[in-house]
């Protein structure tokens, strides 16, 4: 079996610079077919005023700029966090083979919670979901953050 904990691991340190930055803690990392790392971002929303800059849509352009196609069948993704409603289409839409996240989002989950995209009639393109990678960790990880900032 492949250890994929090297890889959160990774999008777990793309979280803490981000928190470090300001920014919500989520981590991203996309993983090509060949097992190298194509893109890594943490969240990038409040500097540059871009609601849509979530790691995930970060790591993904990446990644489908370096892979030189818009499609990344094959490519996996690691995320802190399960992914929004926005993030979970973009994924879809990437054809990102496999999902990888951490922690469970309660509030604004687009996989397992809320929108749940990838059980959706119209959605063209569902990736495998693993949940709970190194969930405590990236958990955690939020909690401190928002704890900070009360």
């Amino acid at each position: 079996m492949i250890d994929h904990f090297p890889h959160m691991h990774l999008a777990l340190d793309e979280a803490r610079a981000a928190a470090r930055r300001g920014e919500v803690p989520i981590g991203a990392v996309v993983v090509g077919p060949d097992g190298d790392v194509l893109a890594a971002a943490g969240n990038d929303v409040v500097g540059p005023h871009d609601p849509t800059g979530h790691a995930e849509l970060i790591a993904i352009r990446e990644a489908a700029r370096r892979f030189g196609s818009e499609r990344l069948e094959g490519c996996d993704i690691y995320v802190t966090l399960e992914p929004c409603a926005m993030c979970a289409q973009a994924i879809a839409f990437a054809r990102i083979r496999r999902l990888y996240y951490g922690a469970d989002d309660v509030k604004g989950g687009g996989v397992t919670v809320g929108a749940r995209i990838f059980s959706q009639r119209t959605t063209h393109h569902r990736p495998e979901v693993y949940g709970g990678i190194l969930e405590a960790e990236a958990a955690q990880l939020l909690r401190d953050f928002f704890r900070e900032r009360r």
